[in-house]
């Protein structure tokens, strides 16, 4: 219509991780192993709804989309082993030594874990001299001795490696407390922390194991397995992380205490007026008479006599 006047909407200042991903043109799995890795720079929601992704950092990355992209490229065993050009046995046993580290995994159909590991850092140590040697003829007899025990670094690597990831999003000593606890069995924790209410300040800031099923599932137990640390070692280090978060975060703001309820007052209940005297009738028939006679009606009205 003539004269009609349209006012543009603001542009919002940061984005939802649905929309930033889709702004970036990312499938939602790159774009939240980009944020896992630091590759996609986020902000605390000033609402309290979790993390989003500001505007300039959309607009920083806008022309790199595949950069990033193959940045975050993840792969398993096979296509791990064709990148370093190694048998998928050399590889698997690379990865048990904890000489590559899993950056994500994710269940098959039989519910077993399949590794992913950044095709990017395989390349790097396939090209590092100092490799070479793992690369090609025997594996040297200190690791195969290591292997011969049943040694398998996995799980552990990827803890280490999604606890560094979960630490860079806290924004302060009490939610680093959170996610170091999140990484060992409750009875752990129970243990360490005697304070009731420190406890329950640090299991407020628990993290959440990766979703990949419903809650109390096969999957999400597995899950739940994955993300506590098994090892004495690996305990210990946990142990002693956490007791090192709390100690400095009492140092800069004790864990809130729950008010004192009010003490209620209950009034004293009113004692009744002393009770007059009820008045004594003379026995026989003429007492019997007066207590069968009616109360009079007004206090000034005198009793009926009987005569």
């Amino acid at each position: 219509m003539p004269g009609t006047t349209t006012i543009a909407q603001p542009r919002p200042l940061n984005y939802a991780f649905s929309r930033a991903a889709r702004e970036l043109d990312l499938r939602r799995g790159e774009f939240d192993l980009a944020v896992h890795l630091g590759r996609i720079r986020t902000v605390p929601d000033e609402g309290g709804g979790g993390r989003r992704v500001p505007r300039t950092e959309i607009e920083r990355l806008r022309d790199r989309t595949e950069t990033l992209r193959e940045s975050v490229k993840a792969v398993g065993t096979t296509e791990g082993a064709a990148l370093m050009e190694i048998p998928p046995g050399r590889f698997t046993r690379f990865a048990k030594l904890g000489l590559v580290t899993p950056v994500k995994w994710y269940p098959n159909r039989y519910r077993a874990v399949v590794w992913l590991y950044l095709a990017e850092e395989l390349r790097q140590f396939a090209a590092d001299e100092e490799n070479a040697r793992l690369l090609t003829g025997r594996t040297p007899e200190e690791l195969r001795d290591r292997l011969r025990t049943g040694a398998d670094q996995r799980a552990r690597n990827w803890r280490g490696r999604h606890c560094g990831f979960l630490l860079r999003q806290t924004e302060g000593p009490w939610q680093r407390a959170g996610v170091v606890a999140g990484f060992l069995d409750p009875g752990e924790i129970d243990d360490l922390l005697t304070d009731p209410h420190e406890r329950a300040y640090v299991r407020a800031f628990l993290p959440v194991p990766p979703a990949h099923g419903a809650p109390g599932s096969p999957v999400a137990l597995l899950a739940e397995e994955l993300m506590t640390a098994d090892d004495p070692d690996e305990i210990d280090w946990f142990r002693n992380d956490l007791a090192r978060e709390v100690a400095e975060a009492r140092t800069l703001r004790p864990a809130p205490r729950p008010a004192a309820p009010p003490q209620l007052t209950v009034p004293a209940e009113p004692r009744p007026a002393h009770a007059p005297a009820r008045p004594k009738h003379p026995r026989g028939l003429r007492g019997w008479l007066l207590r069968r006679s009616p109360r009079p009606a007004h206090p000034l009205t005198g009793p009926d006599r009987v005569g």
